[in-house]
């Protein structure tokens, strides 16, 4: 902000960052950037995504929030969110990849064919007795 000449008080109205005129980014010139940036970062990185816009930075933000243990109603805020059940996706996608994540740690853990549950008479004993 120094560089710019931002902190003297004629200068309080101008964006902090801005396009080639001196005006505020838009979206468009936004996502220009990211995925100018994403261009040249796919070249050296083989796990960067192909298409990067704000909006997945605002999602990973999101879930990298959620996983650090923020409440969700403070991410539903940060967001911008009116209602809870939007910001509830976060959760349910985090647990998703947990449960990716565990499949394809132990992709043997769990057999092909399943034991018929409803022949164990000791297992449905066991159930009944709860």
């Amino acid at each position: 902000m120094r560089e710019s000449g931002l902190l003297q008080n004629a200068k309080l109205d101008t964006p902090l960052f801005f396009n080639q005129r001196h005006a505020k980014l838009t979206r468009g010139g936004i996502s220009h950037i990211l995925q100018k940036y994403a261009a040249a970062m796919s070249k050296e990185y083989s796990n960067m995504p192909s298409a990067l816009t704000p909006h997945v930075l605002r999602h990973s933000k999101a879930m990298h929030l959620y996983q650090a243990g923020v409440n969700l109603v403070y991410i539903r805020d940060i967001l911008g969110h009116v209602d809870i059940a939007t910001t509830d996706i976060y959760a349910r996608a985090d647990t998703e990849s947990k449960r990716k994540a565990l499949e394809s740690a132990y992709p043997d853990i769990t057999p092909d064919v399943l034991p018929e549950w409803k022949c164990d008479k000791n297992l449905l004993g066991f159930l009944n007795s709860l």
